[in-house]
């Protein structure tokens, strides 16, 4: 049966209601949200004579809650005009709506007799067939569907998200006793097109797969920090990105999701599991269990782990819980000897080894905390899933971990591993011992180009399903993909005659290496290949220029080294745009100022859904030079219609490079101008390369030839630069801006007006890249230029002298 999903309605309207009717509305999916009555007007619509048979007052919680949701930061919704997707109403007055909707989900509170209350009065609406499934995040299958007909009971799943359903990945799918097994292929599906998530099949066990890992990892934790006196920040330091985890680490992670929430979890877990060898660690030690008792319950509750102060003169102090007294003390900024001599280490692998392998504190918590949890997972097989990439998938996608406990365990050499484990009390399952004396020494491996997993039931190693819809640079890599290297780019091999340009610098910044990897990658394409994608799995696409090299040369005042490098970044990214093969650039997440203009200059680009775009150079006391501000020049030139008002689009453009705007979505990119109609948007990260290589197939097969250098460029001389400087001048007046801005406005706007002409004029590319040179050469001889550089390289901030 083919299933289409047009229309979802959801059941609740809380915190995850909310917002996955957004993420539905996000994809064009058309929502019904429904909340329960209040019990009485309210003060405020008692006032305006309002009683409880008026529409707004039937209607408020559920409006309230989605008027909150669509405050909240970071936003759950691509572009608040999505927000028309969505109708509000309430169980008693529009629940036999649901009979126009192929999809209800209920999110309603986690008690096992309300939600079974509600599918009672569901099942007197819903059409045969429709799909119902559940969100919850650990109430089982079975009890939920419990006395309910045939046809609920086969269409009837679990889709446990994870919050905030827009950015993080993870979806469980939990199949019911009776799910009908094409449910399941259908969600599976669904969730990773449509929704673009991680959609990991779980079985019917307590808290399923994520958070019975997830929150028996953090629990083990809190145990051993307890028993080594560790601290918060000490804590935070030693479990975030330096290990390939979230920035948020550990406690900065349980105050955003709330400690009461992970304490709920934890507790229904020790209840719940009757033959967990493991079960005591989901007691609660003394630093989780005074917070909690407290309702020091993070940010929802003003104070938990960390505490803002807010002074009455303003000023914001943070401060983190002691241990020892279980008083607030001011943030410690420790100075961890082993994590100052890993800070060179790029890989994150090679990290995780050395910090591993430390022979004091760090590497005696790090050996403790990942030998348990290998240990833990490994007796968790088959109980809560059959097959341990699973495992992996979940924790990685629900957590934001980069590698999964199996994944890590490879990472540190499974045999070198267990020798360590089994010396330290931490046995893990017999599966294990099995397969290293079968000589196989790893959870994974990478044959014929797909990535395998160790198959526990037939002691074989099996294709990941679904791999062969990805690509995967880690993959091309183990795989012997790549074609070529230096220090800041290497070149695989895609198949099918497309190769595939990764940077690895730090933040993907575009230095010496990459510009020289774009020109080596191009020039390989067009003797040898169908066309170019450039992309990574980074954990951002690219921060921009290396602004490192720029401050050097510009504090020796060496504008000839400046102005070759400007010039060679510029004639590199009018490669990018004419070469005589299809380039397809996928940017994701950060694409900043040379990100973001070597995006602009792309045959097409494959964006991910969340883009940070932006042209930014206006911060650090510049003007984009590497063709951004030619280009969005360009672009207002070929919107032109007959009857526009010309000024007001030039205006806007200009504004958002004067402003440094940087998109909070791809859609909101493309309304910035920074995609156009040709331009793609993939919603699952994972299939954001495979879609880019098919793109420029598209291309090449569609007959691409090579485009003609742009020499009629509209632009609108002294007219322009009026406009400009009225406003400029406007805004200096009101000290809305710095004098040091007005020059950079000044110089942004000469650029985008092409000179001090006349009258209109046709200009070429080169025209404006050779103004929009002069002006970066110009600004970065400026002393308050390099004092925003400075403050952006060795303090992070952003400085407006």
């Amino acid at each position: 049966m083919k299933r289409t999903i047009q229309k979802v309605a959801i059941l609740g309207s809380g915190v995850m209601g909310s917002r996955i009717a957004c993420h539905f509305a996000n994809i064009g999916v058309q929502v019904l949200l429904l909340d329960i009555l209040p019990k009485a007007p309210n003060e405020g619509e008692t006032k305006k004579g309002l009683s409880l048979e008026d529409k707004p007052v039937r209607n408020r919680i559920v409006n309230e809650s989605l008027t909150n949701t669509l405050k909240s930061k970071p936003s759950p919704i691509y572009d608040q005009s999505f927000t028309s997707r969505i109708k509000t109403g309430n169980f008693e007055d529009d629940l036999s709506k649901i009979k126009n909707y192929d999809w209800v989900i209920e999110v309603v509170v986690e008690k096992l007799e309300i939600k079974q209350s509600l599918y009672e009065k569901v099942e007197m609406h819903r059409k045969p067939g429709t799909l119902i499934t559940s969100n919850t995040s650990g109430i089982p299958m079975k009890m939920l569907c419990q006395g309910r007909s045939e046809d609920f009971q086969e269409n009837f799943a679990g889709t446990h998200f994870f919050n905030p359903p827009r950015y993080l990945r993870l979806l469980e799918i939990i199949p019911g006793p009776k799910t009908n097994p094409d449910i399941i292929t259908f969600l599976m599906d669904y969730g990773d097109r449509f929704l673009g998530k991680e959609t990991v099949l779980c079985k019917d066990t307590p808290a399923f797969i994520a958070n019975r890992i997830g929150v028996y990892a953090m629990m083990s934790s809190m145990h051993l920090i307890e028993k080594m006196g560790l601290g918060v920040s000490e804590v935070d330091k030693l479990t975030g990105t330096v290990i390939g985890r979230a920035k948020s680490a550990t406690f900065r992670t349980m105050d955003v999701v709330g400690l009461d929430t992970m304490v709920n979890v934890a507790n229904n877990l020790h209840q719940a599991l009757q033959n967990d060898e493991s079960k005591d660690q989901f007691k609660l030690p003394e630093i989780v269990k005074v917070p909690y008792e407290n309702k020091w319950w993070g940010d929802k509750t003003g104070k938990g782990f960390f505490h803002m102060i807010r002074h009455d003169n303003g000023k914001k102090e943070l401060k983190e819980l002691d241990f020892e007294s279980f008083e607030y003390k001011p943030v410690e900024k420790p100075d961890i000897k082993a994590l100052g001599e890993a800070k060179d280490i790029q890989d994150v692998k090679q990290r995780i080894k050395f910090l591993v392998n430390d022979q004091n504190t760090v590497g005696e918590f790090y050996r403790s905390s990942y030998y348990d949890l290998f240990r833990y997972c490994s007796l968790r097989i088959p109980e809560i899933a059959d097959q341990l990439f699973r495992i992996d998938q979940a924790v990685c996608a629900g957590f934001g971990w980069e590698y999964g406990p199996f994944e890590n365990w490879d990472i540190l050499g499974v045999r070198d591993s267990l020798k360590k484990m089994e010396a330290a009390g931490h046995r893990p399952a017999d599966w294990v011992l099995e397969m290293l004396d079968a000589g196989n020494e790893s959870f994974y491996r990478v044959e014929n180009g797909q990535k395998q997993y160790y198959d526990i039931a037939s002691k074989t190693y099996q294709t990941i399903p679904g791999q062969e819809e990805f690509i995967q640079l880690d993959t091309l890599r183990a795989g012997k993909k790549k074609i070529w290297g230096n220090a800041g780019a290497s070149l695989f091999d895609m198949g099918d005659d497309v190769v595939c340009l990764e940077f690895h610098t730090k933040m993907n910044s575009l230095g010496a290496e990459v510009v020289e990897g774009i020109n080596t990658a191009i020039n390989m394409a067009e003797k040898n290949y169908k066309g170019l994608v450039i992309g990574n799995e980074g954990a951002n696409f690219s921060a921009g220029a290396n602004l490192s090299m720029l401050f050097m040369f510009a504090g020796d005042q060496d504008f000839d080294e400046i102005n070759l490098m400007i010039a060679q970044f510029q004639k590199t990214m009018m490669r990018v745009r004419y070469s005589s093969v299809p380039v397809v650039i996928a940017p994701h997440n950060m694409a900043l100022g040379g990100g973001c203009e070597m995006s602009l200059h792309a045959d097409a680009i494959q964006a991910h859904a969340e883009l940070y775009m932006g042209l930014v150079e206006f911060g650090v006391g510049l003007i984009p030079a590497g063709g951004g501000t030619k280009e969005m020049t360009l672009r207002f030139s070929n919107e032109l219609k007959a009857g526009d008002v010309e000024l007001n689009r030039l205006q806007e453009y200009f504004m958002n490079i004067a402003t440094a705007k940087v998109s909070t979505s791809a859609v909101e990119a493309r309304a910035l101008g920074y995609l156009e109609d040709k331009d793609d948007i993939t919603i699952n990260r994972k299939r954001q390369l495979a879609e880019a290589k098919a793109k420029v197939l598209e291309l090449y097969d569609g007959g691409y030839t090579q485009p003609l250098a742009n020499k009629k460029i509209k632009v609108l001389g002294q007219t322009s630069l009026a406009m400009f400087e009225a406003g400029i001048t406007g805004m200096q007046y009101g000290a809305y801006i710095s004098d040091h801005d007005a020059k950079i406005a000044r110089k942004l706007a000469w650029v985008m007006s092409g000179g001090d002409l006349s009258q209109p004029t046709e200009v070429s590319e080169q025209y404006l890249l050779d103004l929009e040179r002069e002006a970066f050469l110009s600004l970065t001889g400026e002393k308050k230029t390099l004092e925003r550089i400075q403050s952006i390289l060795f303090k992070g901030k952003p400085l407006r002298n």
